[in-house]
């Protein structure tokens, strides 16, 4: 009886470390993402570096630009985070004709840079 009582316990023990362990994690995943967010939105705001604003209507950024489309429903829009990506790092490979700068190909933003501002985008 003491035994099974001490292997019901040891179960149950284990059992909420493990539970605990993978509640955890998602939090600090999402404080990550927090963090890469805003640093996103800043970039994207800063009129020297991603400048997102000169063209595109964005969430409550001041005086956008109307050449390029609103960035909204973006998810929508980009069901797949990676070809997001690849729309920052280099428009010109889904339309050649586009005047949209590649902020990776011609190294405007560092790759860190684009995935920060890629996350933000993600949120719109």
């Amino acid at each position: 009886m003491r035994h099974t009582a001490r292997s019901i316990i040891t179960t149950v023990l284990s059992l909420a470390t493990l539970l605990g362990a993978m509640l955890l994690t998602p939090l600090q995943a999402s404080a990550a993402d927090a963090t890469a967010i805003e640093k996103g939105k800043a970039l994207s705001v800063d009129r020297k570096l991603g400048n997102c604003l000169a063209c595109h209507a964005m969430d409550d950024g001041t005086l956008p630009g109307n050449i390029g489309p609103p960035l909204i429903a973006m998810k929508a829009r980009y069901p797949d985070k990676a070809k997001l990506r690849t729309q920052i790092w280099d428009a010109t490979v889904a339309n050649p004709n586009t005047i949209m700068p590649p902020f990776g190909r011609h190294q405007m933003l560092s790759e860190e840079q684009i995935d920060q501002i890629t996350e933000y985008i993600y949120t719109l």
